[in-house]
């Protein structure tokens, strides 16, 4: 029991750091001009989404089999499953952080932009969501590392880390609430999220518990790459959808972002095949892991 409480502690306080920030973002929201707090609101719910599917998802997963192998002394394959956990959340979340940056106007929008929600509420909101998307790599990335501590019993340090990258995303939405309003408070939340992913990955690394392997550096340009097109696309298909995207009517409006999404997607699913991003082989072993969870 005393070592359950004492492994338990520590993660208690980090999983409570995710509403200090919350409570911190809210807080200095309410200094800022009207609608501030809502923009903030919106634009996280739609960037809570890939997060909550694809980061938890494939963190749920990763910590048993990090923790069963582990505990049977097969470290590589630790670290293997590691570099595929890190490897497809990244595949799976680059999508959505490149139609955040290209297309969250119009996905926003279509979404929110109903009676008192007028066109200058989905532009501060869109803008937000972008300011967001620049840190969902990382947002993502960072429930796959943290569970390299987990795993090993070590809640401390991943809960140091959290405090660091913590002051630095006060210290920024502070130097930035001035300038930026609200996308300041957002951009200081994806910095201090790349902090978080920075340090955590260089301590796994310095104690020689993680090393990112040929498979995974060999795939990080080809997933700017597939993310790169994929954007290019949606940028082209934005302009020729337009009518549709800024109709009245909101059946048009959203049968133009849904053909809007699937362009883009269709561009991504080609390129992730063809590069060897996306295998049938990791798909399914993701999918029996998560069933035996």
């Amino acid at each position: 029991m005393k070592r359950f409480l004492t492994v338990l502690g520590p993660a208690a306080l980090g999983s409570g750091l995710t509403q200090i920030n919350l409570f911190v973002d809210t807080l200095i929201a309410s200094l800022l001009p009207t609608g501030a707090v809502s923009y903030l609101y919106y634009a996280d719910r739609l960037n809570q989404l890939p997060l909550g599917v694809i980061g938890i998802a494939v963190g749920t997963v990763l910590l048993p089999e990090m923790a069963r192998r582990i505990k049977g002394g097969d470290e590589p394959g630790a670290v293997e499953s590691q570099n595929r956990a890190v490897e497809l959340s990244l595949v799976l979340t680059l999508p959505a952080a490149a139609a955040f940056l290209v297309a969250g106007l119009p996905i926003v929008s279509v979404l929110f932009q109903h009676g008192a929600f007028g066109p200058t509420d989905a532009a501060q909101s869109a803008a937000t969501l972008q300011a967001y998307a620049l840190g969902l790599p990382a947002f993502v990335v960072i429930r796959s590392l943290v569970n390299g501590f987990y795993a090993r019993h070590d809640t401390a340090t991943p809960v140091r880390v959290a405090l660091a990258a913590t002051a630095v995303n006060v210290a920024l939405k502070l130097a930035l609430m001035g300038p930026l309003a609200q996308v300041g408070l957002a951009v200081a939340t994806s910095v201090a999220a790349w902090v978080n992913a920075g340090l955590l990955a260089w301590l796994l690394t310095r104690r020689g518990l993680f090393k990112a392997d040929a498979r995974l550096l060999r795939n990080l340009p080809r997933m700017a790459i597939a993310a790169l097109a994929m954007g290019g696309t949606l940028w082209l298909v934005q302009t020729q959808l337009s009518p549709w995207l800024t109709a009245h009517g909101l059946f048009e409006r959203l049968g133009g972002l849904v053909l809007l999404g699937l362009a883009g997607l269709l561009v991504y699913a080609v390129l992730a095949v063809a590069l060897g991003l996306l295998r049938r082989s990791d798909l399914g072993r993701f999918r029996r892991r998560r069933k035996s969870v």
